[in-house]
């Protein structure tokens, strides 16, 4: 019973302490990445990781072609062996995603934010070539989400002064 009390008064002492330094939600009618939200073209590759990057993207901040920002991204894609067989076949893969991007306000032409983003995924190779294939192409697509991921948080954290 007593820890039970406990528990609640610990968390209703950090919501108010949550309060009180001015904690406000980044998509709230105040907050810094609300100016974001529906006001964005995204601009990526004519590939399909470029595809899947820029679907991430606009399911999270919304799709808007006469929106006042572009975001443009540029994605670079490094394959590697990573376990290799007695007989000299490489059983898995490791793909290593490199994301840069710049976001630019289209009433100044001005480049307000810019960024790199890195991260990696792999995949096993010891099925068939069909198999391989699909687990290469699932991996490069779960890749790109981790590196849209990755740009929408960066942005949301610097989104702080950009205009509305």
């Amino acid at each position: 019973m007593w820890l039970h009390r406990r528990k609640a008064l610990i968390a209703l002492s950090a919501l108010f302490a949550g309060a009180a330094c001015g904690f406000s939600p980044v998509y709230g009618p105040q907050g810094s990445a609300s100016v974001l939200q529906d006001n964005l073209r995204v601009e990526a590759p004519n590939r399909r990781d470029g595809f899947v990057l820029s679907q991430r993207l606009e399911e999270r901040f919304g799709r808007n072609d006469a929106g006042r920002y572009v975001l443009n991204v540029t994605s670079e894609i490094r394959r590697q062996g990573l376990a290799t067989s007695v007989e000299g076949t490489t059983n898995r893969f490791r793909l290593t995603g490199l994301a840069s991007y710049s976001l630019r306000d289209t009433q100044t032409d001005e480049v307000v934010r810019r960024g790199r983003v890195e991260n990696f995924t792999g995949f096993s190779a010891t099925g068939s070539t069909v198999a391989t294939l699909a687990a290469e192409r699932d991996a490069t697509a779960r890749l790109m989400v981790i590196l849209a991921d990755e740009i929408v948080d960066r942005l949301i954290l610097a989104s702080e002064g950009l205009a509305p």
